[in-house]
């Protein structure tokens, strides 16, 4: 079955930056999304980034122009740059991904079939 590893969170300063990284393997659909999402104690899991099979990108408007979500197909790992990091950015975060039928990349977590263990940004 697919699975999904992440690595790369850890605790930073304000202003720092992570990579934050997602081993994807026995992932066999050509047209799929994948995603970044986030979770911080009392609050609901929300989307920060998705990701086409086709490279279609897009971000969340509370980290435009500070995160970036990327692929390396040969790699099978899935990225998300964050720069300028925030207090408000501390949450477990989690890579997700499912089947494309049609459209874009869904924002919302119940969309998504498979997901990793979660990777704990801290910033302080």
């Amino acid at each position: 079955h697919v699975q999904l590893v992440e690595s790369g969170g850890g605790s930073v300063e304000a202003g720092r930056s992570l990579r934050l990284s997602c081993a994807v393997s026995k992932y066999t659909y050509s047209r799929h999304c994948m995603a970044w999402f986030r979770q911080a104690p009392g609050s609901e899991r929300e989307g920060v980034a998705t990701i086409r099979n086709d490279g279609l990108a897009t971000s969340a408007n509370s980290v435009k122009g500070r995160f970036t979500i990327s692929t390396d197909n040969a790699k099978n790992t899935l990225y998300l740059q964050m720069d300028s990091l925030k207090p408000e950015d501390t949450a477990m975060y989690y890579c997700a991904a499912t089947r494309l039928y049609f459209g874009t990349c869904s924002w919302f977590h119940g969309e998504y079939d498979f997901w990793g263990q979660g990777t704990q940004v801290t910033v302080s």
